[in-house]
This record gives structure tokens, C-alpha cells and sequence, in this order.
């Protein structure tokens, strides 16, 4: 259990839930910035660029002492970013782009405090069963794809439309937990 305070720079529940898996002095203080992404940014370039102008947002409203961790995630076909769908329509085009195929999910992580900062990304490969136009149909008729990037939440009811995955499963949530617990560790003794 790390035992700095932590400053986690998101708003996500799922985050928040999962970051106590490793700190229990957390203090929620999400990124105001624009996210806008440089033309012809890949899938891990995204996530680390994301993650690090939203710690640096809140390094700036934060003491310089403070352990900050900030992340993005992304879902990506052959590179390309599948956002948050913006309807039904789009959401039912991003199962069906998913259906049968093996995606990628990264996320990029940024650690700083005093001065020092880091920066890394974690991929983990999901794989989707074959869809049914029913299937499809049944889950973007729930609330739940609406605000998750790709369009579902594998811990939620789209668990159901997942063959299986190879990687971190929680990174697939949100964030890569293990992983980012030795990096804080390595980190905090440099």
C-alpha cells in the first residue's frame, strides 16, 4: 500500500475505485484541459500525451510536493481510436467494427511530484465474440456504452460479449493497477 498522498487527476468512478486498491489517502482532482490530439497521433502516443497534459494541469493547481497520477484510455482498431459514441447509431457501429475481432485498450500513465515526472503506457488485447444484430441491439439499449471510450465497460454488460483478453485486465477498466503500483514504488525511491 503506497502511504503518500495521492492526488488522482480524473473523474472516472472506475479510476477512483481502482487507485484505492493501492492508496487509501486519495484526493479526487480531475484535469481542466483541452484534449485535443496532434494530427496522426497513434493509439499509445494518445494516451501518453493525454495523461501527461492532464497531470501537468493539475500539477498547477496542486503543491509541488504532492504524488499526482493521471490517466487516459483508449480503445483502438488497427491503431485507430474509437472515442465515446455520440448515439445509438454510433455505438451499434463500434460493436459491429468489434464484433469477432481482437482490439487493443491502452492506457497512459503519468506520476510526478516534486519536480520529477514519469510517463508510461500499458496495452492489453480483447477479443469479442462474434456478435448477433440481437446481441448488439440488446446492449446499446442499456445506458452503459454511452460514456466508455469503444463504446463498453468489460465490467459491466459487456463482459458478456468478451471471448477473452491478454493483458491486464484491469487496464482494460481504466487502469493498469499492478503495474502502476511498482512504478510509484520505483518512482518514489529515485
Amino acid at each position: 500500500m503506497i502511504k503518500d498522498k495521492i492526488i488522482l487527476a480524473s473523474a472516472s468512478p472506475r479510476r477512483k475505485e481502482l487507485i484505492a486498491y493501492i492508496g487509501e489517502n486519495v484526493t479526487i482532482r480531475p484535469a481542466d484541459c483541452d484534449e485535443t490530439l496532434p494530427e496522426n497521433t497513434g493509439a499509445r502516443e494518445a494516451v501518453e500525451y493525454l495523461s501527461k497534459i492532464k497531470n501537468d494541469a493539475v500539477q498547477k493547481i496542486s503543491d509541488k510536493n504532492d504524488l499526482i497520477i493521471s490517466a487516459d484510455t483508449v480503445v483502438a482498431v488497427d491503431d485507430k481510436i474509437l472515442g465515446k459514441p455520440a448515439d445509438k447509431e454510433d455505438a451499434r457501429r463500434m460493436m459491429r467494427l468489434l464484433s469477432g475481432k481482437t482490439h487493443q485498450v491502452y492506457t497512459g500513465v503519468t506520476i510526478s511530484k516534486g519536480g520529477k515526472e514519469i510517463t508510461f503506457s500499458e496495452k492489453t488485447d480483447v477479443v469479442f465474440y462474434e456478435l448477433k444484430e440481437n446481441e448488439i441491439e440488446e446492449y446499446i439499449s442499456t445506458s452503459e456504452p454511452y460514456d466508455k471510450a469503444g463504446g463498453y465497460a468489460i465490467q459491466g454488460k459487456a463482459g458478456l460479449l468478451v471471448k477473452g483478453i491478454n493483458g491486464d485486465y484491469y487496464n482494460v477498466v481504466g487502469l493498469p493497477v499492478a503495474r502502476l503500483k511498482r512504478e510509484i514504488e520505483k518512482f518514489i525511491e529515485l
